[in-house]
């Protein structure tokens, strides 16, 4: 009786796996015999989502007049010169190169699953999804620094450069440097290097759990250091930004939740869960797929009718 359980048992297991292989091959044929390319449905997929792009521009406009605005000129006193006394040092990671890393490198990732996918869905709504990340953290923390104000542990040279401190009746400083240097001194809290970088990097790391399908419970740990790395490297850029002297702990790890949390509101907004099934791929690719199929069951149907 036993052996005739354990056999039934092994029977059913058989089966459940050829059919999940069935699925997952079925699945996989539709990602490949659908070929959604930039001739073919660009323009129609631009065009749909044109007020996404409009209020894409409308975030950019916003964080000009941010970043343009200024920050709150916190009270400095004397008593509070002692942590705002490091040196001023040149950036490790250079501002210019932000953008290159956060925006236009996982891009050229998302291209490269274009090339071998050419599914435009994937790759207009990563970009999109991207671009918000990035605009949406950008307006966050440029609002957050301009509110709080909090002086860079550089502060006193920024102040004072040439190291000859003076202070009011009321024991704040009176800054003799550079109004736009002075002015950058105030923009500690949190950090944009490192947002930018989570926001950025962060979504690429979703973006590579979902495509190589990291939750797919065969346990590869090759692919967990791949989704890894992205993340990886903002968290250097964050300490690097401690190193400089150009931030305060707390600003790095504020700076990094906004990014990291950001980003995972903008994937999920176009992809589902990586650890899903369908994570490999965005909502609108299953849709489309779903309805062209009901397209040619009906077209079937109809043909079968005329029969």
């Amino acid at each position: 009786m036993a052996w005739r359980d354990m056999a039934s048992f092994c029977s059913f297991w058989k089966f459940r796996n050829t059919s999940q292989q069935r699925r997952r091959g079925e699945m996989e044929l539709g990602t490949h015999t659908m070929q959604c390319t930039i001739q073919s449905h660009g323009a129609a997929l631009a065009w749909n989502h044109s007020y996404d792009w409009l209020i894409l521009l409308l975030l950019a406009v916003i964080e000009v007049v941010v970043y343009i605005i200024g920050p709150f000129y916190r009270f400095v006193g004397k008593d509070m010169m002692t942590d705002l006394k490091y040196p001023m040092k040149d950036n490790t990671v250079p501002v210019w190169s932000v953008p290159m890393y956060a925006v236009l490198l996982p891009i050229a990732i998302f291209l490269l699953f274009y090339i071998y996918r050419r599914d435009v869905y994937d790759l207009h709504h990563s970009i999109l999804g991207l671009l918000f990340a990035v605009l949406i953290t950008a307006i966050i923390t440029d609002s957050i620094k301009n509110a709080a104000g909090r002086p860079r542990p550089d502060f006193f040279y920024r102040c004072f450069p040439d190291g000859k401190d003076l202070y009011d009746k009321w024991g704040g400083v009176v800054c003799h440097g550079e109004h736009s240097v002075i002015k950058e001194g105030h923009k500690s809290f949190p950090s944009g290097h490192t947002s930018w970088s989570f926001a950025g990097l962060g979504f690429l790391s979703l973006y590579l759990t979902g495509k190589i399908k990291v939750f797919d419970r065969r346990g590869h740990v090759a692919k967990l250091c791949i989704v890894f790395l992205p993340l990886l490297v903002a968290s250097l850029i964050g300490v690097s930004r401690v190193n400089d002297y150009w931030h305060h702990w707390q600003d790095v790890f504020a700076g990094g939740v906004i990014g990291l949390a950001v980003a995972a509101f903008c994937y999920r907004q176009f992809f589902p869960p990586p650890s899903d099934d369908e994570g490999w791929g965005p909502y609108a690719y299953f849709q489309a797929l779903k309805e062209s199929s009901a397209n040619t069951d009906t077209l079937h149907e109809t043909n079968a009718q005329n029969v």
